[in-house]
C-alpha cells in the first residue's frame, strides 16, 4: 500500500487500540476476586464472574457514551449489578470492588502487540495524540506507567471536553486544542460507533483497527488487523 503523506496529525484511541485492556483488566478483576473471596460469596468462579462484570461493564459504557449515564452512575452501578446477578446485594462491596479496581487496573501494563514499534516509527514523523471516552486521572495513570506517555503531544480525554466520542464536539475541540484539521489527521481506533464513524462522520480519515476481523458494512478508510499494518500507508 503506497504511503499516505496528507497527515501531520495522527489521533489514537488508547484501550483496545493501544492499551491492553483486556489483559489488564482480567488482572486486576482476578486479584479482586480473590482478596473479596468472591467465589465463597457469590458461588461462582473467576470466569463467570468475569464474563458477568465484562458484559455489564461494556452495556453500562455504551450509556455513558450515549449519554444516558453520567461518570458516578456507571462507576456506583456496574459492580454493583454483577453482584445482583449473584443474588448478593451488597453496594458497600460494590464500591469497594470500582475503587480498588481503578486503583489495580491503570497500574498495568500489557499493550497490544507491536504498540511501541509502530510509534517509534511515528513519532518522528506525525504528531501524536490521545483521543479517549475514559477517565480523566485513570487514562493518565495508563499512559505513565505503561511508558506511552512520551509518545504523544496531547492527551484529550471527554472527560475533560464534556462530550464522549462519537459526538461531533470532542472532534471539533481536539482539532482546536492540537492545532490540527480533519483534512490533515486520521483517527485510529477499534471502536467502530465511536472511533471511527465519529471520525468519518466529521470529515475525518479512520483506521479501523479490527483484530478479530469482526463484519461490518460501514464504509472506512482503511481497515487493520494488526497495528505493524499501519507501517505499510502511514
Amino acid at each position: 500500500m503506497a504511503e499516505v503523506t496528507k497527515y501531520q496529525h495522527i489521533f489514537f484511541d488508547l484501550d483496545h487500540t493501544l492499551w491492553d485492556f483486556h489483559t489488564n483488566s482480567n488482572l486486576a478483576l482476578a486479584e479482586l476476586f480473590v482478596k473479596y473471596e468472591l467465589a465463597e460469596r457469590l458461588g461462582t468462579t473467576i470466569e463467570v464472574f468475569r464474563e458477568t462484570y465484562i458484559r455489564i461493564n461494556d452495556e453500562m459504557w455504551d450509556k455513558y457514551r450515549n449519554g444516558k449515564v453520567d461518570k458516578k452512575t456507571l462507576r456506583s452501578e456496574r459492580f454493583k449489578q454483577a453482584l445482583l446477578a449473584f443474588n448478593h446485594d451488597d453496594s458497600s462491596l460494590g464500591v469497594t470492588l470500582d475503587t480498588e479496581y481503578l486503583e489495580i487496573s491503570p497500574r498495568q501494563t500489557a499493550l497490544i502487540p507491536d504498540t511501541i514499534e509502530v510509534l517509534e516509527y511515528l513519532v518522528p514523523k506525525y504528531e501524536l495524540h490521545i483521543l479517549t471516552n475514559g477517565f480523566s486521572q485513570v487514562q493518565d495513570i495508563k499512559l505513565t506507567q505503561s511508558g506511552l506517555k512520551p509518545y504523544f503531544r496531547q492527551v484529550i480525554t471527554s472527560e475533560s471536553i464534556g462530550v464522549n466520542k462519537p459526538h461531533a464536539p470532542i472532534f471539533q475541540e481536539s482539532f482546536r486544542r492540537t492545532g490540527a484539521s480533519c483534512d490533515n489527521s486520521v483517527m485510529i481506533g477499534d471502536n467502530l460507533e465511536a472511533d471511527i464513524i465519529g471520525a468519518r462522520n466529521c470529515g475525518m480519515d479512520q483506521v479501523y483497527f479490527n483484530p478479530e476481523g469482526t463484519l461490518h458494512e460501514e464504509d472506512v478508510t482503511f481497515e487493520i488487523r494488526q497495528l505493524k499494518e499501519l507501517l505499510t500507508f502511514l
